[in-house]
């Protein structure tokens, strides 16, 4: 059995190919959007998701200084960035260690950049944080989760979720 451990190292890329440099990332938590129900056949109340509809996503990069790719993700459009990860395994039969190739895709929109502060032999703990629109996570290749808000996309473990949705809107 491969037991998935850590990320080993990653490095983040703007387009695909533009290398940012190294930066912390939060990725975003994805939370379905609910309305309550509650009426003749129901014992009380549930919080019923919305399948596929999901609340606002967040992500931050953490810079440790004031750096150029920060300043550059804070231009007021698309941002498309690939953070690019080695995840370390372990097989645990063969009592081996190996690495996965795991990449997580968004298209971002900037919603703050925070410059951070100057202090002598400190880093400056600048920041952005962006509204995410759409999500994809790879690993080994393949999707794991596919979130698109703006074209009606909801892939998890294979399925898409907002199929029947897009059929019977005619898309």
């Amino acid at each position: 059995m491969k037991i998935p451990e850590k990320i080993t190292g990653y490095s983040v890329y703007l387009d695909g190919s533009t290398y940012l440099g190294v930066a912390d990332v939060e990725l975003p938590s994805l939370e379905a959007l609910t309305e309550t129900i509650k009426g003749a056949g129901i014992a009380g109340e549930v919080d019923s998701p919305t399948i596929g509809h999901y609340g606002s996503m967040g992500c931050s990069l953490n810079w440790r200084t004031i750096d150029p790719s920060a300043i550059k993700l804070a231009a007021p459009k698309m941002h498309a960035i690939d953070f690019r990860a080695a995840q370390q395994t372990l097989d645990s039969a063969a009592g081996s260690y190996g690495s996965s190739p795991t990449k997580v895709s968004v298209r971002a929109i900037p919603k703050s950049l925070s410059l951070g502060k100057f202090e002598v032999g400190a880093t400056t703990d600048t920041s952005n944080e962006f509204e995410v629109t759409y999500i994809k996570i790879l690993v080994n290749g393949k999707t794991l989760l596919e979130i698109d808000k703006f074209n009606s996309i909801c892939i998890i473990d294979g399925v898409d979720y907002l199929a029947a949705e897009r059929a019977a809107l005619g898309n």
